[in-house]
């Protein structure tokens, strides 16, 4: 008996008689060879051909197919001329067929090969291989492989037309950024920081959302970290249609500046707390080093007291032990030691105290900020300085989470109401004291 080692095909005389039409052999010959350079080079030899074979459609179904005249058409073929289309990071050159309307007045578009055509996807693919830190020379390099055929025909690799893509782009991110309405925003905290850049300073703005989540407001730059600086930033806000009368607790790295635009923008009963880890620095940086951990732990142990009061007491006691031996930082830790304790006033405890107690979220986003631009060798005008850096704020937006604690902002929220309407309910019962009495 014959041993059938696998299944057997029955082949008809018919099919044998049926060879594939040449069109689809020749694409099978090319596709061929395209997979012996990858699976994705071989997808994009697939691709193209799926687009020319849309257009072609597109075109059949507004003109009629070819070899059948149509007395009552309203459109006719015009032939095919060149075009380019996003693939890979770059543009791949296509054949595009032409429709005109059958009186020849105008030409009718294709709405698949403008589809395709779309130079965003590659402006996006630049700037987010130049924010990875690939120089303008090597982004050819760090595309994806399409293959050769397709890769000899490309453009828009060049060094020069990637620096156009990416001012482009940025350009568009920082205008994103700076025209975002913030009219249905509900702001819990807002923290303020500076970055330096080629010796100029950027305040940037990251908002916590009620429910938690971190949202980058805005950057201004200036020779310093100003308050007319920060002021500027602020109110631009406000016309962005921040509401100014929302309850807001304002972090800050410690600046007088910054606290005095806070108060002009927002009132004098805005809420500010100083940054926990910006007063230790301060404090410490005028110290020896071999003081530094005992007066470090003290600060520390004094802000993790839950009674304000006692706390303040213990850091006005540190001051006075200071004054004898560095006088220097204990006028640091007094200044502005009231607004270290704002959320311990505020009985704001836990991991939401933990979170705001610091500027770290609106750090940790300049710290992305930087790490885009570690690359860049020379700054030219503040236009590059700020594009760059708003791209930065969005890169960083992407990567955001719930802060941490968000759970009790509803608490913040309503201990920062609660103690406005004391503050002023204060300032009226004040001004009735003043007021000379009439008989």
């Amino acid at each position: 008996m014959k041993k059938v080692s696998g299944p057997q095909v029955v082949t008809t005389p018919e099919a044998a008689e049926s060879p594939l039409p040449p069109r689809i052999q020749e694409a099978l010959g090319e596709l061929v060879g395209a997979a012996r350079e990858g699976l994705l080079a071989l997808s994009v030899g697939v691709g193209l051909g799926v687009v020319h074979e849309l257009m072609e459609a597109e075109v059949d179904e507004v003109v009629g197919p070819k070899g059948k005249w149509n007395p009552d058409r309203a459109a006719k073929r015009h032939g095919h001329e060149r075009g380019s289309m996003t693939l890979g990071g770059r543009r791949v050159e296509v054949s595009r067929p032409r429709a005109r309307t059958a009186d020849d007045e105008r030409e009718l578009p294709v709405e698949t090969y403008d589809y395709f055509a779309d130079r965003d996807p590659l402006t996006r693919a630049v700037m987010d291989r130049m924010l990875a830190g690939v120089s303008t020379r090597k982004c050819a390099r760090v595309g994806e492989p399409v293959g050769e055929k397709v890769e000899q025909a490309s453009t828009s690799t060049g060094k020069s037309t990637v620096s156009e893509l990416f001012i482009e782009r940025t350009r568009t991110a920082l205008r994103e950024l700076m025209g975002r309405r913030l009219d249905d925003v509900r702001l819990a905290v807002m923290m303020l920081d500076g970055l330096q850049i080629a010796d100029r300073t950027h305040v940037v703005a990251l908002g916590v959302s009620t429910e938690g989540h971190k949202i980058p407001l805005g950057l201004w730059e200036g020779s310093t970290e100003n308050a007319t600086l920060a002021r500027t930033l602020l109110a631009d806000l406000v016309d962005r249609g921040l509401d100014p009368e929302q309850a807001i607790l304002f972090v800050i790295d410690g600046g007088k500046a910054l606290h005095r635009a806070i108060k002009d923008v927002f009132g004098e009963h805005a809420l500010v707390h100083r940054c926990h880890r910006h007063k230790e620095r301060n404090v410490c940086d005028l110290l020896p080093e071999r003081d530094r951990p005992q007066v470090l732990a003290r600060i520390r142990g004094a802000w993790a007291l839950n009674d304000a009061d006692l706390a303040e007491q213990q850091l006005q006691l540190l001051a006075s032990e200071l004054d004898r031996t560095w006088p220097d930082a204990a006028s640091s830790l007094r200044e502005g030691m009231a607004e270290t304790l704002t959320l311990m006033r505020l009985e704001i405890s836990g991991q939401l105290a933990k979170t705001l107690c610091s500027t770290n979220p609106c750090e940790s986003m300049i710290e992305i900020v930087r790490h885009t631009q570690r690359n860049v060798k020379r700054w030219q005008d503040g236009d590059m300085r700020k594009r760059w850096t708003a791209a930065g704020m969005l890169v960083a937006e992407q990567q955001f989470r719930r802060i941490i604690g968000y759970r009790d902002l509803a608490k913040l929220i309503t201990a920062i109401e609660r103690h406005t309407m004391l503050d002023a309910n204060k300032n009226i019962d004040r001004q009735e004291q003043t007021e000379p009495v009439t008989v």
